[in-house]
């Protein structure tokens, strides 16, 4: 609830209406949606982890280090950002249906925490070092590129690491519908 005059929210009330919504109600009664939204979820942070580490690797020197920065980061970049969408998109409408028990989930806040972290990594690394790439792009990264990519590959891990966590601990969570489906008629009498 809005409190005006004092200017305060109450984020459980805004977290359960967003859990309330049609849509996070359907989500969590199918029997296929959620596996679904989730499968896609990993496949995105796949993609994103991975086409992140191509980078880094680059300005580690471990890999494709005879080419161009440039190129390397032009081939790479677009599908990272595409996988980041669909991982932001998936993760959210998975947010969505259990949005108290995950928002408290100290997992999850790490987890967010550690996104958060890598974009501040990467914004100080486009407004430092990349503009001076110029100088560096058919050779060695400078000691500034090194060091944001070795960041950027922890934080990455760690938000793996985190996610599976979340999932872990907030599988036994109490759900906030009933099942729609009776597990007494599964069983064979």
């Amino acid at each position: 609830m809005v409190d005006v005059a004092e200017g305060l929210v109450d984020i459980n009330s805004i977290l359960a209406a967003l859990e309330a919504t049609s849509l996070a109600e359907r989500l969590r009664e199918s029997l296929y949606l959620f596996p679904l939204i989730e499968s896609a979820h990993v496949v995105g942070l796949t993609m994103v982890f991975g086409t992140i580490a191509i980078i880094d690797l680059r300005l580690l020197g471990i890999a494709s280090a005879r080419r161009p920065f440039t190129s390397v980061a032009t081939d790479t970049l677009k599908w990272t950002w595409l996988a980041f969408a669909l991982t932001a998109i998936t993760g959210f409408l998975m947010f969505m249906t259990n949005a108290r028990v995950y928002f408290h989930n100290i997992y999850f806040d790490l987890k967010m925490g550690a996104i958060a972290l890598s974009g501040v990594n990467m914004m100080v690394f486009e407004l430092t070092t990349r503009r001076s790439v110029n100088r560096w792009d058919g050779s060695a990264a400078p000691p500034a590129g090194r060091t944001a990519a070795a960041l950027s590959l922890a934080l990455w891990i760690s938000v793996i690491f985190l996610g599976r966590w979340v999932g872990f601990t907030t599988t036994h969570a109490t759900p906030t519908v009933e099942p729609d489906v009776d597990i007494e008629q599964l069983l064979p009498k």
